[in-house]
């Protein structure tokens, strides 16, 4: 799998990246399933993976860690992103957006610190926190950029106007957004969210490529009339149905992030690059899922 400049800042990713979101800590065996995980995914190519303080309810970073420790990779060969911005409620009943100073400069010392690593590749802001001084926001983000802790900055969930407000107090770019983006949910093609981002002269990240398994086994009517067509124009490439799913999200110059734990659903996501669709190709697929395309300007 080739590597690809992530923005004109950099830095180089694979162009497909693995995430930890849906992992559940497990004890100690939870290391070991994420070093096999680590493993398989270099085997393809994938050295980019995507962290979050808050994952397996803040121990997925630790167990990560220990792998890092152990020394079984170089932390140079690999391209590490964390995130922070949702909080849990004291009583651990609901969730609550944080991206105080305070909050943000707290967060990337215990991320450095789980991870067992001096610096971050990428530090992302997790979601918009409505009540943040975006000036204070952007004065934490540059100074763990200054110290060194964070090489480059991201956000993830924003839309544009949250996206352009942070970068407007802002000296150093903003090189990604993390958004939802899939052939169920294509939402940021329409509000603006994919040229903005391109706009930025960075490239997009997609989570949930598959719709959380949706465009594979969903069994409501959009979802099979998909599935038709991706198996159709998939046959072509010899690809299946998830291979071409995610060749459509890469054909779009988006950059999936896998968060599956089967190694047979990694192989085909980290595959998919392989999968050329045409324009036609492309069209043909978002038309499916009821994108009808404005035809008729300009004629009579």
């Amino acid at each position: 799998m080739k590597k690809v400049y992530l923005s004109d800042s950099g830095p180089k990713v694979s162009e497909a990246i693995y995430g930890f979101w849906r992992w559940n800590d497990e004890g100690q065996s939870t290391t070991a399933k994420i070093e096999k995980i680590i493993n398989l995914c270099l085997e393809l190519g994938i050295n980019t993976f995507d962290h979050a303080d808050v994952y397996g309810n803040y121990t997925i970073e630790e167990h990560f860690g220990k792998i890092i420790k152990s020394k079984s990779f170089k932390r140079e060969d690999i391209v590490l992103f964390s995130k922070c911005g949702i909080r849990k409620s004291d009583d651990g009943s609901f969730d609550y957006y944080d991206t105080s100073k305070e909050h943000i400069l707290k967060s990337v010392d215990n991320s450095l610190k789980r991870l067992k690593t001096d610096y971050l590749d990428i530090f992302l802001l997790h979601q918009s926190d409505f009540l943040s001084d975006p000036e204070q926001t952007a004065m934490a983000l540059a100074q763990v950029v200054n110290s060194g802790k964070v090489n480059h900055i991201g956000v993830a969930n924003f839309t544009v106007f949250q996206h352009q407000l942070l970068a407007s107090y802002l000296s150093i770019p903003i090189v990604t957004n993390h958004i939802e983006l899939n052939l169920m949910n294509t939402s940021a093609i329409e509000d603006g969210r994919i040229d903005f981002i391109k706009q930025s002269f960075s490239k997009p990240l997609a989570w949930a490529p598959l719709a959380g398994g949706r465009i594979l086994s969903g069994e409501d009517e959009k979802a099979v009339k998909l599935r038709t067509v991706l198996e159709k124009i998939g046959a072509r490439y010899n690809a299946n149905i998830e291979q071409t799913a995610v060749a459509w999200l890469m054909k779009l110059g988006t950059l999936p992030i896998i968060g599956s734990t089967s190694e047979s659903r990694i192989r085909n996501a980290a595959s998919a690059s392989a999968v050329k669709l045409t324009h036609q190709e492309w069209y043909e697929i978002y038309r499916v899922v009821g994108n009808s395309l404005n035809t008729d300007i300009g004629h009579e």
